[in-house]
């Protein structure tokens, strides 16, 4: 049985946590909240029968459980790093942490980032990974798997499509998503925003490189905006004609092997304004030896769902998943081996 503390409440935490409270081999021990939550009990927030936890905001309340793992889910925020003081927290506390927030590879972004992370994780005897679906499950494991197709591998791209018209979160979709900038007033393609997303991803080519027996050489945005061509009415509210309705973060890599990778993430107000009238959610795209071409989407089995369901759902599957990989692991950072991917030189 796993002690199971869970961190933030938003649409990636109520899943987890309901997956907590239903698992034969989980107890959750312990439920940290932001804004009006506090005081009531888990099972209300996840729509389960009373638990007894009863939620808090205060994290010396937290911190003080005894609990195997953290599963955080709070909302990522500008800048990326901001969230790393509470991570640490709760690492020095003794308890190991998986967020969905990034720390795919914190090495990456050098000693000043990864450095306190790794010592909190040394005074606590703890664990920290991050598993998620992208970042972490896409090209980390899915991509990186199927270039094990291939004799050669030139190129590796993995592009995901998210319809951002049904997630009722107006400060995520028009803050953290962009949605309703003036590009006549702010370039979010080299802001802020734009920062957020590169640290969050380079993680991502970072993994894939080292999966492939090699490093990044380079690393070049190639953003890309969609404005509405009329006012756009969605559930966060509406976007004003003229201004952003789509972002594509997008980044071309070279590998200092030669080899090149591509990863993006297209968040819409509409696929139609990409022309796609049944879009899939991720394309995975490798040019080689041979050519390897795969497409998927996630559906709820419940036709009335909502559309974000699935995708909450499998990202919960994963952190669920890792729990007992994670708290076996010895102290430091975790991350998954890739299932064979390709390699030129052993």
């Amino acid at each position: 049985m796993y002690r199971v503390i869970q961190c933030a409440t938003g649409s990636i935490g109520r899943s987890t946590l309901r997956r907590i409270i239903d698992h034969p081999d989980l107890e959750l021990v312990g439920l940290f909240v932001y804004g009006n939550k506090a005081g009531l009990d888990a099972g209300q927030i996840a729509k389960r029968p009373s638990t007894g936890v009863i939620a808090t905001s205060k994290m010396d309340e937290i911190l003080s459980l005894e609990a195997d793992v953290v599963i955080h889910t709070s909302r990522i925020t500008i800048p990326y790093a901001k969230q790393n003081a509470e991570v640490e927290q709760f690492l020095a506390s003794g308890k190991n942490v998986i967020s969905v927030n990034g720390f795919f590879y914190p090495e990456v972004h050098g000693e000043a980032y990864a450095g306190p992370l790794r010592a909190a994780c040394e005074r606590g005897g703890s664990t920290l990974a991050g598993v998620g679906l992208n970042p972490g499950f896409i090209a980390e494991r899915i991509a990186l798997v199927m270039s094990g197709l291939c004799a050669q591998v030139d190129y590796l791209g993995s592009f995901e499509m998210v319809d951002g018209s049904y997630i009722d979160a107006p400060d995520f979709v028009f803050g953290t998503m962009g949605f309703g900038t003036d590009p006549s007033v702010t370039d979010i393609t080299k802001g802020p925003l734009a920062q957020l997303y590169f640290d969050l991803y380079i993680e991502t080519f970072a993994y894939a490189a080292e999966a492939m027996g090699t490093s990044i050489a380079s690393i070049k945005p190639d953003h890309r905006l969609t404005l509405a061509p009329e006012d756009m009415k969605i559930a966060a509210g509406t976007i004003r004609q003229g201004t952003v309705a789509a972002t594509e973060w997008r980044w071309n890599a070279e590998f200092a092997d030669g080899r090149r990778m591509t990863h993006s993430l297209l968040w819409t107000a509409s696929p139609r304004l990409h022309g796609d009238d049944d879009p899939v959610h991720w394309r995975i795209e490798i040019k080689g030896r041979p050519n390897v071409h795969l497409s998927f989407s996630l559906e709820d089995p419940d036709p009335g769902a909502p559309p974000s369901r699935a995708g909450a759902d499998a990202t919960a599957a994963a952190v669920i998943r890792a729990i007992p990989d994670v708290c076996a692991a010895k102290p430091g950072f975790f991350r998954f081996a890739p299932l064979a991917p390709f390699r030129e030189r052993f």
